[in-house]
């Protein structure tokens, strides 16, 4: 089933130099019940009538002083989105023909014209116009749908992802701030590192799952206030293997990543981590980038069994840990990136708690 469109009201531009000319095609068209017809006899004007007005469609002279019709469609293709062209002329010789198809024009109707026919082409230019117009908005409306729907599930996908990671989180009296911090600190460093944007943006939404493991933790060892025994040790450390475990057999780039980084954010550049005590370049990039963030988060945020550390304390700390705990050069490039953190913090800082 056809679109409908409505010719009568679609904006006609008449051009021609004759005022008689002008006149009669005017009576035609107003007759016919176009309603909107705009007339000018000095070419010139028609660029700002066709930019100030809705107009759909030119009906143009060629053969007219100081600027002629090929003149006056060569301007009109400058246009964004152009109005339809119908020259009317007494030029019949076919290479003027040509010439005007090739400048933009549409269709020919020569002078002394048939009332009928100068109807019909009319009709059928402004019905072809209005439908191409009709079908470019509908595009540019589906595309801002489909852009604002994928904004949507992206925004949705990262609330998910940050709620689960606020779900290991929050058994470890943590709160989600510190994640939405740390994977922010993650992207700053990222991008810094060299990773493309897609990528830094994925770690962006991977490294809250860095300890979703945690969720496998018994309570009185995760919420023991006093120190580990090597026994609890040793269990709590395996957080990391069982949240790679949890993110594991998938084919999706954002979970691999989010394993990636829940099984090695606690190695050692030195290899004295865990669960796998890799060393250097041996743990996977994004593991490392978030191991620098996670604990400089950690460090600066109070919790209610420790106060936060200055931050200037904290950056002390990483680099007393350059080429042990951390890779030295992404220390460096992370101290650089101070101001950004800060801002991170500022934006997203714990609320405060009353005395």
């Amino acid at each position: 089933m056809g679109h409908e469109v409505d010719t009568k009201h679609a904006g006609i531009l008449v051009v021609d130099d004759e005022p008689a000319n002008v006149l009669l095609v005017r009576k035609v068209l107003t007759g016919a019940g176009y309603s909107n017809v705009l007339t000018t006899t000095d070419p010139s004007r028609t660029l700002d009538l066709v930019i100030g007005r809705k107009v759909d469609l030119v009906l143009l002279d060629l053969n007219m002083p100081h600027l002629d019709g090929f003149q006056v469609m060569t301007r009109l293709k400058s246009l964004e989105n152009p109005p339809s062209v119908l020259v009317l002329t007494a030029q019949i010789a076919l290479e003027q023909r040509l010439r005007g198809l090739e400048a933009g024009a549409r269709d020919y109707v020569t002078k002394p014209f048939e009332i009928p026919e100068l109807l019909a082409r009319v009709r059928n230019l402004l019905e072809a116009h209005l439908l191409h117009v009709h079908l470019r908005d509908e595009k540019a409306f589906l595309e801002t749908l489909v852009d604002a729907r994928t904004r949507e599930l992206h925004d949705s996908r990262l609330d998910i992802i940050r709620r689960l990671g606020r779900a290991a989180e929050f058994r470890d009296n943590e709160t989600g701030l510190h994640i939405i911090r740390m994977s922010k600190y993650s992207k700053v460093l990222g991008l810094r590192a060299g990773m493309a944007e897609s990528d830094a943006e994925l770690l962006l939404q991977a490294s809250p799952m860095h300890d979703i493991g945690k969720i496998g933790i018994p309570d009185h060892i995760l919420l023991k206030p006093g120190q580990l025994t090597p026994q609890e040790w040793e269990i709590m450390q395996t957080h990391a293997r069982i949240g790679a475990d949890l993110l594991d057999d998938n084919s999706a780039p954002l979970l691999r990543m989010a394993r990636d980084i829940a099984l090695s954010h606690h190695e050692k550049w030195d290899g004295s981590g865990y669960p796998n005590g890799l060393a250097g370049e041996d743990i996977p990039l994004v593991g490392r980038i978030v191991a620098v963030a996670d604990v400089f988060d950690a460090l600066t945020s109070a919790r209610p069994y420790k106060q936060a550390w200055p931050v200037a304390a904290a950056v002390d700390f990483l680099r007393e840990q350059r080429d042990r705990h951390f890779q030295a050069s992404l220390v460096d490039l992370f101290i650089e990136e101070l101001e950004a953190v800060a801002r991170i913090r500022d934006r997203h800082a714990e609320p405060r708690v009353a005395a």
